[in-house]
C-alpha cells in the first residue's frame, strides 16, 4: 500500500514546475524513498527484488524484499555520525538480547551504499498483533499476555555485557519500549513468534514497559491485556524468589 501511495505522490511531484519545490517535497514528505530504494538495489545485486513491500513507521521507512529480508533507513537520513550512531545503538541492543529474548528479534546487519546506510534483518513471517479484530484479541489475550510477560521478564531482568554505556536514564532494567506496535503472530498457531523494531529500546522502568504494551492500541486496552501481563509477570517473579 505505502509503495503505491508514494509512487503516485512521486509521479504528481513531476508536474510541479519548480525543481527546488519538487526536491523539497520529495525530501521532506516522501523521504527520498525512490533514491533510497534504487541505492539499495544497487548495493544488493545478489537479491532479485521480485516482491517488494514498502513499510513506514516511527523514525524509519523500509522495504521487505522477497519476503526474506527487511531493510530500514531513517526517513530523513543524513550520512552523519549521529544517524549512524542511532543505527549502531539498535544493533548493539538487539545483538545483546539475541539469545536472551524468548521469541525471535531482529539480527541486524549494516548495508552501506555510500550515500545511505541501511540496516537489514531477516523477515519474520506472520501478522502484526494490532491487525487482528477485537474478537480475535479477546480469544487469544491470555496466551499473548503470558508470552509478553515472559518476554518482558527475560529482557528487563537480563544484564548482558557490553551495553552498560547505553543506560542513559533512570530505570530498573532493559525495555523494548514499543511492544504494542511490534508483536508478530503466527496465524496458524496464534502464538507470538517475534518482536521487531527496537529503535526506542533502552534502560527504563518496568512500569513504563508494561504500560507501553497497550498504550497505543485502543483494542488491546479493551482486552485487559495489561492485567494479564502484570499477573503473569508477578508469577515469574515469585517463582524466581
Amino acid at each position: 500500500m505505502w509503495q503505491t501511495f508514494f509512487r503516485f505522490c512521486n509521479f504528481l511531484c513531476g508536474f510541479i514546475p519548480s525543481r527546488t519545490t519538487r526536491e523539497r517535497i520529495r525530501h521532506d514528505h516522501l523521504y527520498d524513498w525512490a533514491k533510497k530504494y534504487h541505492a539499495l538495489r544497487a548495493a544488493c545485486p545478489e537479491l532479485r527484488f521480485r516482491h517488494v513491500k514498502m513499510i513506514k513507521g516511527g523514525w524509519n521507512i523500509g522495504f521487505i524484499v522477497d519476503k526474506k529480508y527487511v531493510f530500514k533507513i531513517r526517513k530523513k537520513f543524513s550520512n552523519d555520525d549521529a544517524q549512524i550512531a542511532k543505527i549502531m545503538r539498535e544493533k548493539r541492543i538487539t545483538d545483546a538480547f539475541a539469545n536472551i529474548a524468548p521469541v525471535a528479534i531482529p539480527h541486524i546487519s549494516i548495508i552501506n551504499t555510500g550515500e545511505y546506510t541501511f540496516y537489514r534483518y531477516n523477515f519474520i513471517p506472520g501478522c502484526n498483533m494490532n491487525t487482528y479484530s477485537l474478537t480475535t484479541m479477546r480469544k487469544n489475550v491470555q496466551t499473548w499476555g503470558k508470552q509478553i510477560a515472559e518476554f518482558i521478564y527475560a529482557v528487563h531482568n537480563a544484564r548482558p555485557d557490553g551495553i552498560d554505556d547505553l543506560k542513559d536514564r533512570d530505570g530498573d532494567g532493559w525495555n523494548q519500549n514499543d511492544i504494542c506496535n511490534n508483536v508478530i503472530i503466527n496465524p496458524k498457531t496464534m502464538k507470538i513468534v517475534g518482536i521487531i523494531d527496537w529503535e526506542y529500546a533502552g534502560w527504563g522502568m518496568l512500569e513504563t514497559e508494561i504500560k507501553n504494551c497497550t498504550l497505543f492500541s485502543r483494542k488491546l486496552r479493551q482486552t485487559d491485556m495489561d492485567k494479564i501481563i502484570r499477573n503473569e509477570y508477578a508469577k515469574l517473579a515469585d517463582k524466581k524468589n
